[in-house]
């Protein structure tokens, strides 16, 4: 889970259709539609970079950092941005559909106002809706006619794939979400387990060009979509040592490997790290090591 799926990604690990480039120009960012007939019966543990709205017929399970649910009937999934997750079927028989759109298309004259904060998308939200026979044959109505819709030659056909998407949204703001949602039976082994595989997914810096995004138990937490103190919390209890240590010891083991192995200067180790100014990556190296990066190097020659 080193970065957000973006759409291009997507694109590559499905190979799904790409729409006409037209459905991305001239400001309204991108949307699309497809059959869940053929889908991936599992997808990654991860952020996406774009919205996505599913309309899920086929059982499986959807994994979340410390919570999970089981899809058993018809259901709704809203996903965002923010949160990272994962799908894993639990039958090949797979059914529905779903669509995918960027924030510049939704806003485009929307008046829903921030979906990020509505119980649709927001973070601690639950993006879960079971729905029932009548509410199936509604969504799956207004799914067939953007199907339709994206493959027409209609003028105005973004206004239209705009406007089903919305009453989408607003059909849904009328159910009730889930609430048969299962926390796991180690939460602190999973959320633990996550953080290390994040934290080594940074690694190796392969290019003075390439720096370290995540450098603090916050921007980790952010990552996982779950408070800092839980994060802190489930590490300690699962390694012994702290979320800092953790990513403190990690830091020091690359830093030493791009001395020892790479002929950059202090300064391109530096900022590939992550630190602001060489000088805040010596006074820490040193802290952690007893030693300065050029000590370090010299007693290499």
């Amino acid at each position: 889970m080193e970065s957000s799926e973006s759409l291009q990604e997507f694109y590559n690990r499905t190979q799904a259709k790409v729409f006409p480039a037209r459905l991305s120009n001239s400001g309204l960012g991108h949307f699309n539609v497809f059959s869940r007939d053929n889908c991936s019966l599992h997808t990654p543990y991860s952020r996406r970079d774009f919205y996505k709205v599913s309309l899920i017929i086929g059982k499986g399970k959807l994994h979340y950092a410390n919570k999970w649910f089981k899809v058993d009937s018809p259901a709704l999934l809203f996903s965002n941005p923010l949160i990272p997750y994962s799908w894993e079927a639990e039958s090949d028989d797979q059914a529905g559909w779903f669509c995918l759109f960027t924030d510049q298309f939704l806003q485009n004259g929307t008046r829903l106002g921030n979906l990020q904060e509505s119980q649709l998308f927001k973070i601690g939200g639950t993006p879960v809706f079971f729905i029932n026979e009548e509410q199936q044959k509604t969504v799956s109505d207004i799914f067939q006619k953007m199907m339709t819709e994206i493959d027409s030659d209609y003028i105005h056909k973004y206004d239209m794939l705009r406007n089903y998407l919305h009453l989408l949204i607003h059909e849904t703001m009328k159910m009730q979400p889930a609430e048969n949602f299962e926390h796991y039976q180690n939460a602190s082994q999973r959320v633990a387990s996550l953080f290390m595989e994040l934290l080594e997914r940074q690694f190796p810096i392969d290019s003075p060009e390439v720096y370290l995004k995540l450098k603090s138990p916050n921007d980790y937490a952010e990552s996982l979509s779950i408070h800092v103190n839980s994060l802190n919390r489930s590490v300690k209890e699962i390694t012994g040592k702290t979320t800092t240590q953790q990513i403190t010891s990690r830091i020091i083991q690359e830093a030493n490997a791009l001395l020892k192995h790479t002929d950059w200067n202090i300064s391109e180790i530096a900022y590939g790290l992550g630190f602001e100014e060489p000088a805040y990556f010596t006074n820490y190296f040193k802290k952690q090591t007893g030693s300065t990066p050029n000590a370090l190097r010299s007693d290499l020659v």
